[in-house]
């Protein structure tokens, strides 16, 4: 009754049968978003955000749907009803809404990307002369417009669909996110999005908890777990219902700010994220730490810098391979609109820890991928195979690398980015990157050739 929080009215779409029209709603990728700040401190683009009033009910109903009108509906009770608007629970009605949409930006001259049907770019100028594309980004009903000019765009959209006063403007929160323009040293300006609003609503969330109950999270805590922790190896007693529930709530929390960009804790909270099913109290305990850890490692957020990185010269000498490949180039992906604006380079870190896991033997890799100085990609997941050598462990966390690698670039050409030579890929393992190079050198294991 404090006002605090809204009901409506939505259609009981789980009584209907599944329709032969797509369900589809507009969703966003978390490394598109990325790309997008990045491409805006890159060419130097303005940002504005809006939200859509009442989306779905914009749009008509595409399925054929009757209801009887209820007491509601006062003397009309009892009279057949066709729905005729996309109401909201009704399956189809994301998809209904999307496709209006759609109509309207490719009227606008915009187009969807291969890469991402829900990242739209539309060629245009600054007033100096520099080409670039326009890009819009569309979540259900939140729009996000990165051009020279983005109010071009908005006052279109603003004119067949109600925005909320409110959410027009430049961006202060995206997708749960924290976001903010800062000015780095160089005096050049970026964008930094960030989880410090979750994170800190997280942690009085956890400390409250723990006093009802007589605790307190540690004062210090210098990583996200403590030294020597094997989670894998833990025999405390296992927990029960209430702490089960406890564990897995904390643990989509962390997930949560993994995803706006705590990468600090990507490693550890795929570890912990193993042990939702046979829960122990040391997991809790871990878990508590990584809460502690995060309240001493401030700021929750990553910055978007689009200046070149400082990398130094490559320690490995290329091998010759034209007497294999010939005189080739690089495949680039068909219907590829042609590239404009600012180019780009990239670098991957790539590694693994071999038989990390004591119990079952299985090795974590660690993949952190950035678009010049922003970190676009963070991935850490254990390895689906026991490898023997270490050797093995690393090798198969390069193939994944070369994979991620692979969508990275594709994303960014279908989105008309530029891309100046090829990807920079670190690793810790000589014998990795020998066999990776060298023509020469022989792989005995299929797997390994394979890979």
């Amino acid at each position: 009754m404090d006002f605090t929080r809204k009901a409506q009215f939505a259609a009981g779409g789980h009584t209907t049968e599944t329709p032969a029209s797509t369900t589809y709603s507009s969703v966003l990728s978390r490394d598109s978003v990325c790309i997008a700040f990045m491409f805006a401190a890159l060419n130097h683009l303005d940002i504005l955000a809006a939200d859509v009033a009442n989306a779905y009910l914009i749009a008509d109903c595409r399925e054929k749907i009757w209801t009887l009108a209820g007491p509601e509906f006062g003397l009309k009770a009892g009279i057949v009803m066709i729905i005729e608007k996309a109401l909201y629970g009704l399956k189809t009605s994301g998809a209904d809404w999307r496709a209006l949409l759609a109509s309207l930006l490719t009227e606008l001259g915009y187009e969807s990307t291969k890469a991402d049907p829900d990242v739209w770019i539309r060629a245009a100028f600054k007033p100096d002369g520099f080409e670039y594309y326009e890009m819009l980004l569309v979540y259900v009903d939140d729009i996000l417009v990165i051009a020279f000019d983005p109010e071009l765009t908005m006052d279109a959209i603003g004119k067949l669909y109600r925005l909320k006063e409110s959410s027009v403007g430049p961006p202060e929160r995206y997708l749960g996110a924290n976001i903010k323009r800062v000015q780095l040293p160089d005096g050049t300006m970026a964008w930094r999005i960030g989880a410090n609003k979750d994170v800190d609503n997280a942690l009085a969330t956890v400390k409250a908890t723990l006093e009802s109950e007589g605790m307190k999270l540690k004062g210090k805590a210098s990583k996200p777990l403590p030294n020597g922790y094997r989670p894998e190896m833990d025999v405390s007693p296992e927990c029960n219902a209430v702490m089960t529930q406890r564990y897995q709530a904390y643990i989509n929390i962390l997930r949560w700010a993994l995803e706006l960009g705590c990468v600090n804790i990507v490693l550890e909270v795929s570890l912990m994220s193993s042990f939702n099913a046979l829960l122990r109290e040391g997991h809790l305990e871990a878990l508590y730490h990584i809460f502690a850890y995060l309240a001493k490692a401030d700021p929750h957020s990553i910055v978007f810098d689009a200046s070149l990185p400082d990398l130094k010269p490559s320690l490995v000498v290329a091998t010759d391979w034209t007497d294999f490949y010939g005189d080739v180039l690089e495949e680039v992906p068909p219907k590829m609109p042609d590239p404009c604006g600012n180019p780009v380079n990239t670098t991957c870190f790539v590694d693994a820890n071999h038989a990390g896991n004591l119990v079952n033997c299985r090795s974590q890799a660690w993949i952190l991928m950035f678009v010049m100085k922003s970190p676009i990609v963070w991935y850490s997941k254990r390895q689906k195979t026991v490898e023997t050598s270490t050797f093995g462990s690393e090798f198969v966390a390069m193939r994944q690398a070369t994979e991620m690698i692979e969508a990275l670039s594709y994303k960014l050409r279908m989105s008309g980015i530029p891309i100046d030579g090829p990807t920079r890929v670190y690793g810790d393992n000589g014998a990795v990157i020998s066999n990776s190079l060298i023509l020469t050198s022989t792989l005995t294991k299929k797997r390994n050739e394979i890979c």
